[in-house]
């Protein structure tokens, strides 16, 4: 026998072999694509040579001989396989039906052990079961639970605490807990106590303030998220005025550079209140009264309360605490109230800053376009009101301030200003130009002016988001209804503008109330402004009250 051929027959597919026994099948028509390929498969089967080779294979196979396919190097094809495939007939046979259920069912004759065909163990039965995959926890509505070393080590913490105080810690000896294992200022002692000792017994248990404090996962919380939590009502998402007031108490009683308020009470709810609407204006961006989480996680609230803590002066806290501050927004309040009503009108408010406002400016403050009073009398402005009415004067570069005074220039409300608008104010402007003798600028000289300065995203029209971009939008609101700071812009000193910007970090509420607590302090003291006031930046001086 020809090795070569046997090579060749070898590597056959068993099904092309049945064309020997039944060539009648091969079909009438073939496909013209196929057509040369079955030719010359047709011409090799009719050669003698192949002839007695296919039947020597056939007659070893019925044999039950092994054949052996020397060409492929690794397959041993088994005589009893190509005998049964043989031996079948021109074609494969079908896979057995059984109406107790389909081959892979457990009723199946095939999953018998003595049909040889799939046994109980066969890997085929645990690839088609599901895998059932358990996916650990990935949300936590109070935040991820702490590492377990964390929270031994809070653990053992509390307990050297709370050791010796089996009845539990008075507010006296409850301020290491808030500092240590809260990691509050310690001024926030009295509100953290109070949201565990619910019944009024003055002591704080440990297993009260482990229930409190583990309860929302605050363990790893974040700080503004703590602080949040503290000082927020049970059921509410947000932050009153209301929620502020225990923090300013327990400060104006523990703060050293607040002790002197000690004997004025009165002075000491102004100053709270006035800490309190500051807050407000700054991070309240609604406007709504109800200070948010996200709200105060983007303020700088936080800093500062930590500043605060750290800090012995209270006045270098200039983000809100400062009391030179709130000396001079209570003083300024206290000049143009001549009643002493705690309540002004629009004649009182026109008398702000030597007479620098128009009565049109003025008017709409009093419409209560850029802010709703909270004064419930009609016509007058309370304490808070005028708060962000300074705040919004004096800096004008801040956000709270470009959207107060764009409210006010917006006349119709459309979110735009149009020099229709911006002449409605200026006409005013010009006259008193004109009736102090200053040399007029004309509304077509200075409208460009504004424009270059501004320089709007769309010609003709101004939009907040204008302002917002440049820096010195505050002189465009003081061209439009402040004769002394337009005045002052238009002959500004060089110097003293270089002056002020090697210290970014002031910003000009901060530079306003350095210089006006320097002029109200010497008056308080009947002493000339103008002498040691150069001295009075570094050093702060002692507060009036």
């Amino acid at each position: 026998m020809d090795s070569a051929m046997a090579v060749d027959v070898g590597s056959l597919d068993p099904d092309l072999l049945q064309l020997l026994e039944h060539p009648s099948t091969m079909p009438s028509k073939p496909n013209p694509v196929k057509l040369p390929l079955e030719e010359l498969f047709t011409q090799w089967l009719s050669l003698p040579e192949t002839q007695r080779l296919v039947m020597s294979l056939l007659e070893d196979a019925k044999a039950g001989v092994a054949l052996s396919v020397p060409g492929n190097g690794s397959t041993n094809l088994s005589g009893s396989l190509l005998s049964s495939m043989l031996s079948a007939g021109s074609t494969p046979p079908l896979s057995p039906r059984s109406i107790s259920g389909s081959p892979l069912s457990p009723k199946s004759p095939m999953r018998r052990l003595g049909s040889g065909l799939i046994a109980l163990g066969s890997p085929l039965k645990k690839a088609s079961e599901p895998i059932r995959e358990i996916v650990p926890q990935f949300y936590f509505p109070s935040g991820p639970p702490p590492p377990k070393e964390i929270h031994e080590q809070c653990l053992f913490k509390i307990e050297e605490l709370f050791s010796g105080h089996p009845e539990g810690l008075p507010l006296a000896a409850f301020v290491p807990v808030v500092k240590e294992i809260c990691r509050l200022p310690s001024f926030f002692s009295s509100c953290v106590f109070n949201k565990i000792d619910v019944n009024d017994t003055g002591f704080a248990t440990r297993s009260a303030f482990l229930d409190y404090w583990m309860r929302d996962n605050l363990l790893t919380a974040d700080t503004a998220t703590r602080i949040f939590h503290v000082l927020k009502q049970a059921g509410k998402s947000y932050l009153t005025q209301e929620d502020f007031r225990p923090v300013l108490k327990e400060l104006l009683a523990t703060h050293r550079g607040l002790e002197f308020l000690q004997d004025t009470p009165e002075f000491q709810e102004r100053y709270a209140e006035t800490v309190i609407y500051r807050i407000f204006y700054h991070v309240n961006r609604s406007g709504n009264g109800r200070l948010q989480l996200r709200e105060l996680k983007r303020s700088n609230l936080i800093a500062a309360f930590e500043q605060v803590e750290a800090e012995d002066d209270i006045n270098k806290v200039l983000r809100y605490f400062s009391y030179e501050h709130f000396y001079v927004i209570y003083c300024k309040f206290w000049e143009i109230d001549t009643d002493h009503d705690f309540k002004i009108d629009q004649d009182d408010l026109m008398r702000y800053g030597n007479h620098s406002l128009t009565y049109r400016i003025v008017d709409r403050i009093f419409s209560q376009a850029p802010k709703k009073f909270t004064c419930p009398e009609p016509g007058k402005m309370s304490y808070e009101d005028f708060v962000w009415f300074i705040l919004s004067e004096e800096d004008k570069t801040s956000e709270p301030s470009l959207e107060y005074w764009f409210k006010c220039i917006d006349l119709d409300s459309d979110g735009i200003i149009t020099q229709k608008e911006m002449l409605y104010f200026y006409e005013e402007q010009l006259h008193r130009m004109e009736c102090m003798a200053h040399e007029p600028v004309l509304f077509e000289d200075i409208v460009c002016q504004m424009i270059d300065m501004i320089g709007p995203e769309k010609e003709g029209i101004l939009t907040l988001r204008d302002l917002k971009r440049c820096k010195l939008s505050g002189n465009f609101f003081n061209i439009l209804f402040n004769l002394n700071k337009f005045v002052a812009f238009e002959t500004r000193d060089p110097i003293l503008v270089r002056q002020e910007r090697e210290d970014p970090t002031l910003t000009e509420w901060d530079r306003f109330a350095h210089h006006e607590y320097i002029r109200l302090s010497m008056d308080e003291n009947g002493e000339d402004a103008s002498n040691g006031s150069a001295e009075v930046w570094d050093e702060p001086l002692e507060a009036p009250f």
